[in-house]
């Protein structure tokens, strides 16, 4: 059975002082602290594109897990921020600037905060069909991209990162059971106009509030399982207002429910592995609920659990 074996994350060195950024949009200091839950936003260089910090979180992963790259089937990339104009597709030039071989297969979805749920399941569904047994799943949305710096709605939000999954048999986790949502009419609460993030952060925020907890809710009824008996839930760092808020509606323990925002900002579909890394081994957190939300409008959450 296809399982999540290991991660790995790449972040930028570069920096955005998100307090200074705050001052100069007329807030305090808590309100890039506290209600966003980031002290700085790391921004990817110039000169590099989604596929550079794409090809460097999958070679890290590879000598992170000691895998050589001929042994790798499978390369999926999911990004909402191609290089270019999005042609040819960014998994075929990771696929050249990591070193895999020619032998692998290599495509791109496109999905934005949700794209770890959906993107493990449909990874595992084309590793299962095509039988292949060593597969590497990529997050890399660098929104700096599409940023306007004199927004305040999107700049204090939005850090630039990648992840990189290695997917085959004996993985540490099983890829449990999901639900998928999708609400096109909300679509244009966050959207690029003509190259520039443009977002409604009251509607998102409510649509996040009011679907999310039904969502993971259902999931759990559907398996048998209660709140109780769930380790950790890892959700969408959208920001530590959100998180907190789809917290107390849940009546989660908060020591339950990590937020990873202070020097990573929203990374939009690498929020999640970049928390979930830190609990690969990590004793006490067995059975995991993993819930992403965000552009489409699209959520989707799952259950992940230990194997060994």
């Amino acid at each position: 059975m296809i399982g999540l074996k290991d991660i790995a994350c790449w972040v930028p060195e570069g920096r955005i002082d998100n307090i200074e950024q705050a001052a100069g949009f007329g807030e305090e200091a808590g309100f890039a602290t506290d209600r966003i839950g980031a002290r700085t936003l790391p921004v990817m260089a110039g000169g590099d594109d989604t596929s550079d910090i794409a090809a460097r979180a999958v070679t890290a992963l590879l000598e992170k897990s000691g895998t050589e790259p001929e042994a790798i089937e499978f390369l999926m990339v999911c990004t909402q921020n191609p290089d270019g104009n999005g042609l040819p597709h960014t998994s075929a030039m990771v696929q050249v600037k990591a070193g895999l071989p020619t032998h692998v297969a290599a495509f791109d979805i496109s999905l934005g905060c949700s794209g770890y749920v959906y993107g493990l399941h449909a990874a595992r569904g084309f590793m299962a069909s095509a039988g292949l047994t060593n597969g590497i799943f990529v997050t890399a949305d660098p929104y700096s991209k599409i940023i306007d710096r004199t927004d305040k709605n999107t700049s204090l939000l939005f850090g630039d990162a990648a992840t990189a999954t290695l997917l085959g048999p004996d993985g540490v986790f099983e890829i449990g059971p999901a639900r998928f949502s999708t609400d096109g009419s909300g679509g244009e609460n966050i959207i690029n106009r003509g190259g520039r993030l443009d977002m409604v952060g009251r509607q998102v925020f409510n649509f996040a509030a009011s679907k999310v907890p039904p969502q993971i809710k259902a999931l759990l009824k559907a398996n048998g399982i209660s709140q109780d008996d769930i380790d950790l839930f890892i959700l969408h760092q959208g920001s530590r207002y959100i998180v907190e808020t789809l917290t107390r509606r849940m009546k989660l323990p908060p020591e339950k429910v990590p937020i990873a925002l202070e020097h990573t900002g929203n990374t939009v579909s690498s929020s999640l592995p970049m928390i979930l890394v830190d609990y690969l081994d990590r004793d006490g957190t067995d059975r995991i609920v993993l819930s992403g939300f965000g552009v489409g409008l699209s959520w989707g959450s799952m259950l992940l659990n230990r194997t060994n």
